[in-house]
């Protein structure tokens, strides 16, 4: 990390775990800033002012408390596979054994971009639609079954159900589950952060989208993080389009907003 007015410290993936920095900034001479060691640090732009970066120490060391009486995630139990319609065309990789070959990819006609956008319009309203479902005390499961009858309402096909055995109809993944949760029992509570995302399978074509909804009243330093994720997409999209390799688009991403910095023990 840069000295001085380096990289602004948000907050740390200790164990797999998300949370606010449990240690506090200290600072030294000429104002630097030093950070904990075995973390992962998620970092904003650079060259903040210092009352910045002590409004943020502020606000972590008041967090910290908060997020240490949370109990770390647990799997809770997983109702039966809800059921589609049998007019409602499938994915060629439901009831198949083992995953689906990887295609070399194809250039789709305006017939395949249209319904392309169809897809991936349905699945913009299912995820709005799912995050005014996100509340405390709701479980997953049950976002899952309401989203579930929005897709084959439409005639669509959840696309994640039946994928190489997944038993649900979209992925949630709360707190420090990174992705591909499966809905289940689990209760969100106030304070938590829940990915939701939507995969459909409409007239032959896949559209999906993810969005991250907090849930109730977040620490300030959640915010950030979130607000830094929707920044990176925003900047990632704007690089798209045609002859740019993907890996221009991290690119964009990690210059512009976020560092993913993992320190280790000499």
């Amino acid at each position: 990390m840069a000295a001085g007015l380096g990289a602004r410290p948000s907050a740390t993936f200790v164990a797999g775990r998300f949370r606010p920095l449990a240690a506090p900034l200290r600072p030294v001479r000429s104002g630097k800033f030093v950070v904990p060691k075995r973390c992962f640090i998620v970092s904003s732009r650079l060259a903040w002012v210092e009352d910045e970066l002590m409004e943020i120490q502020k606000s972590q060391e008041q967090s910290s408390v908060k997020s240490k009486k949370r109990p770390p995630l647990r799997r809770g139990k997983v109702s039966p596979q809800l059921p589609v319609p049998g007019h409602i065309p499938r994915p060629s990789y439901v009831g198949a054994k083992g995953l689906p070959e990887l295609c070399k990819g194809q250039l789709h006609d305006a017939q395949g971009i249209t319904g392309m956008r169809a897809a991936c319009k349905l699945a913009a309203r299912v995820l709005d639609f799912a995050g005014t479902l996100v509340k405390p005390s709701i479980t997953t499961n049950e976002i899952d079954a309401a989203v579930h009858n929005m897709i084959i309402e439409a005639g669509a096909y959840p696309s994640p159900l039946g994928y190489h055995g997944f038993p649900k109809s979209i992925c949630t993944s709360v707190n420090e589950c990174v992705c591909h949760g499966v809905p289940d029992s689990t209760q969100l509570q106030n304070g938590d952060i829940i990915n939701i995302d939507v995969n459909v399978f409409l007239n032959g074509y896949h559209g999906g989208t993810s969005r991250t909804f907090a849930c109730g009243q977040v620490d300030d330093s959640i915010k950030h993080f979130l607000n830094a994720a929707e920044e990176c997409l925003e900047k990632g999209i704007s690089i798209c389009r045609d002859g740019v390799n993907y890996r221009k688009i991290g690119k964009k991403i990690r210059f512009f907003v976020c560092f993913i910095i993992k320190f280790r023990e000499p």
